[in-house]
């Protein structure tokens, strides 16, 4: 008998930089609340850099961003959504850029990735991570 996925998390963050701290604590309780442990680094790192970037290029006055978590039977997805119609650029930084890594660390560290732009109300990045949920532990 499968058990039902649990609902998704969902929580909207004003355009701070603040807010990226709390987004990682938000995904990691939402993922130890879910049994998920496997792949959470990668996962909080992911939604660091996506946070970031909304905050950094995503936002506009007066409006944050907003988080999802989702539950799949064999993975964790998250999503982050802002109210920029601005489109994202997968950048090629050098040895010496300080910025511009992000997406190609989402690339690297999640099994896929990508946009579904909103056009003139925003965009959503997304990124999946395939996961084995925590072992349960049997009763004493």
């Amino acid at each position: 008998m499968r058990l039902p996925m649990p609902d998704p998390a969902r929580r909207t963050f004003p355009a701070a930089p603040e807010s990226v701290g709390r987004v990682r604590g938000f995904v990691d309780r939402t993922l130890t609340l879910w049994g998920v442990d496997g792949r959470a680094d990668d996962v909080r790192l992911c939604v660091s850099e996506l946070a970031t970037n909304a905050v950094t290029h995503g936002t506009v006055p007066g409006h944050g961003f907003t988080v999802t978590v989702t539950a799949e039977d064999d993975a964790v997805c998250i999503e982050v959504g802002d109210p920029s119609p601005r489109r994202l650029r997968l950048r090629n930084p050098t040895n010496g850029d300080t910025v511009g890594r992000g997406l190609q660390l989402l690339g690297a560290l999640s099994d896929e990735w990508g946009v579904t732009e909103h056009g003139m109300v925003g965009k959503t990045v997304w990124s999946r991570f395939k996961i084995t949920p925590a072992p349960k532990k049997a009763p004493c």
